[in-house]
């Protein structure tokens, strides 16, 4: 390998792997931002909250790496163009082309491990995500009271306490209504001081109270007894009451969660055969079958016997003979009998139309993921075309103009792949359009910014702008010199 050539690669690898981080860790905090009300006060170990960041990472980087190479590309150019690094080497013979060549290599193996994120690792991380986030939703709120404020985390028992001392956890004022006896029963507890706290299992609840009065009231299950309210007065009264929900408990595999996101391309090629021929068989469904079934089960012959063709006047003429010599009552039952018939057809025919509806939505979602996974390498090769020219004609380094410009494209790049994917699942597009929109629409700039930075264009020199619009408007003013002298 060329000198510099190895040049080239260290000057990339560094701003890549900051970029990369940088990228993930915004968008971590945009994910953490998202489900932050399910995560706190909920007592998760910081096991528990590290897995599922981890899962949460793997799922983002087919987003963030596409960027993150668009950014370095941008900052290894750029440093290299504002100290005439870059300069220096076409000085000496080197095209563009021929300098980004090892960067080149690096990013088609970057882009084809990606499509093996993509397919291998996102589809387990989506799992274990899911399953993860279903346990954690599971659990309770953990134990923790505020002044003057009623504590519900607990089934059928309500806790207020008046103050808690922050370092010997004692509560005072301590009020609770407990309902768990049933038959609309309650037991009231007030006590001057005392400690609740779980257990180290999290499976019971321990209450201590100090100087206290218990009412429960009595209920009688013969009507002409009346009710009565028991009151008792303690100085110690010790409890414990189980619990459930509190302790995280991991019971949901990856394997309930079955949707397009979970499969790599095989699975889901095998997914897409088998919903296209659900959506045939369900879309082909017509009336006649309906008829046959559920209006004339007996005697299909009525379906063309009712709906002969009058020789003369060509309409269709309904056979009314049999019916007319019914009584009032036979007329009235068999009117019924009809439209309960007719009913119970239309009910059946709109739930096969919504398993139909069901099944395309379905097979949508599948072929949109499907294109996803061979997108992604193309888009983070576009994003690199697209980088390296334009750090080339910018000549700014650092993190100020490279930032604004890898938004910007990125913006455009997700607002377009945002809008073709709905269009994909929604049917309006098919899923190859909505899925590479993004792609047709930026390789005609990667290739236009490849050529003007191999050309050395003025792209972005205002002076070349202002000269070129001075000239234009000195031919325009010679024109119309021109036609006031004719």
């Amino acid at each position: 390998m060329k000198t510099i050539h190895k040049f080239v690669l260290k000057s990339y690898f560094g701003p890549m792997i900051l970029t990369f981080f940088i990228v993930m860790f915004v968008l971590m905090m945009n994910f953490l931002w998202r489900y932050i009300d399910e995560l706190v006060g909920k007592g998760l170990s910081m096991g528990v909250i590290g897995e599922l960041m981890m899962y949460a990472a793997v799922t983002l980087i087919p987003m963030g790496l596409p960027l993150a190479t668009l950014l370095a590309a941008i900052m290894t150019m750029g440093n290299m163009g504002e100290n005439y690094e870059l300069l220096a080497m076409k000085s000496a013979g080197m095209s563009l082309p021929r300098i980004i060549k090892p960067l080149t290599i690096v990013i088609c193996i970057i882009a084809i491990g990606s499509f093996f994120v993509a397919n291998n690792l996102v589809p387990y991380s989506v799992k274990k995500m899911s399953a993860l986030l279903y346990d954690i939703r599971q659990q309770k709120q953990a134990l923790e009271f505020k002044d003057g404020i009623f504590f519900n985390g607990i089934e059928n028992m309500s806790i207020r306490v008046g103050k808690q001392h922050p370092e010997t956890k004692l509560l005072t004022d301590v009020l609770i209504y407990d309902t768990r006896n049933g038959s609309n029963k309650m037991t009231t507890t007030v006590a001057d001081s005392g400690y609740i706290r779980l257990s180290d299992d999290k499976r019971f609840l321990l209450v201590t109270l100090y100087n206290g009065e218990t009412y429960e009231e009595t209920r009688s299950y013969e009507w002409y007894e009346r009710n009565a309210l028991r009151h008792d007065i303690f100085k110690v009264q010790n409890g414990t009451i189980p619990l459930s929900g509190f302790d995280f408990e991991r019971n949901t595999t990856g394997d309930m969660f079955q949707g397009s996101q979970t499969k790599n391309i095989v699975q889901l090629d095998r997914g897409i055969d088998s919903l296209e021929v659900l959506v045939g068989q369900t879309t082909s469904t017509s009336y006649l079958p309906l008829f046959k079934t559920h209006i004339f089960p007996n005697d299909n012959s009525l379906i063309v016997d009712s709906l002969r063709n009058d020789k003369l006047h060509r309409k269709p003429v309904l056979a009314m003979d049999s019916i007319e010599k019914l009584s009032l009552n036979d007329k009235q039952r068999l009117w019924t009998s009809a439209l309960n018939t007719a009913n119970s057809s239309r009910n059946m025919f709109d739930f096969e139309e919504g398993t139909s509806k069901d099944a395309l939505n379905e097979l949508y979602r599948y072929k949109a993921d499907w294109h996803r996974k061979l997108s992604l390498p193309v888009s983070i090769m576009i994003f690199f075309l697209i980088g390296a020219p334009l750090g080339a004609i910018i000549r700014k380094g650092g993190l100020g103009m490279p930032i604004v410009v890898s938004v910007v494209f990125f913006v455009i790049y997700y607002m377009i792949t945002i809008t073709g994917e709905k269009m994909a699942k929604e049917g309006t597009w098919s899923s190859f359009s909505g899925m590479w929109i993004s792609t047709f629409i930026l390789l005609p700039i990667s290739i236009f910014l490849t050529y003007k930075a191999t050309n050395d264009s003025n792209l972005f020199n205002s002076e070349w702008y202002f000269s070129h619009l001075k000239k234009l408007k000195n031919y325009i003013h010679s024109l119309r010199n021109k036609k006031r002298k004719s």
